[in-house]
């Protein structure tokens, strides 16, 4: 199985920056692609952004020009900077991997536990 573990959030004004990182362990034959998604109360989860092994990215609309996303591919860890940080960027936000533990295994979705983030105006 794949373990991801997330850190880096909390709590910072409008105006501020965060950054969350996101550490994959565990039994782990391939990583192809890594993702950040939030959900804030009452709504559905939500893509943030999405790296591919290659470091290609991809980002909501929302968050254009204000996040990055990088890989470390040595370290099995993705992180998440977060700049401009707005009220609407409230929310828990989870790491995702599409990874296979044994060479046997289709790619599958693992995900972190979660981090809150909360930006204050």
């Amino acid at each position: 199985q794949v373990q991801l573990v997330e850190s880096g959030g909390g709590s910072v004004q409008a105006g501020g920056s965060l950054r969350l990182s996101c550490a994959a362990s565990g039994s782990i034959f391939r990583i192809n692609s890594m993702g950040w998604y939030r959900q804030a109360p009452g709504k559905q989860r939500e893509l943030v952004a999405t790296i591919t092994g290659g470091g290609v990215t991809n980002y909501a609309d929302s968050v254009k020009g204000r996040f990055t996303m990088s890989r470390d591919n040595a370290k099995n860890t993705v992180y998440l900077q977060m700049n401009s940080l707005k009220p609407e960027d409230t929310a828990v936000y989870y790491c995702n991997a599409r990874a296979q533990s044994s060479r046997y295994e289709i790619p599958r979705d693992y995900w972190g536990q979660g981090t809150q983030v909360t930006v204050s105006s």
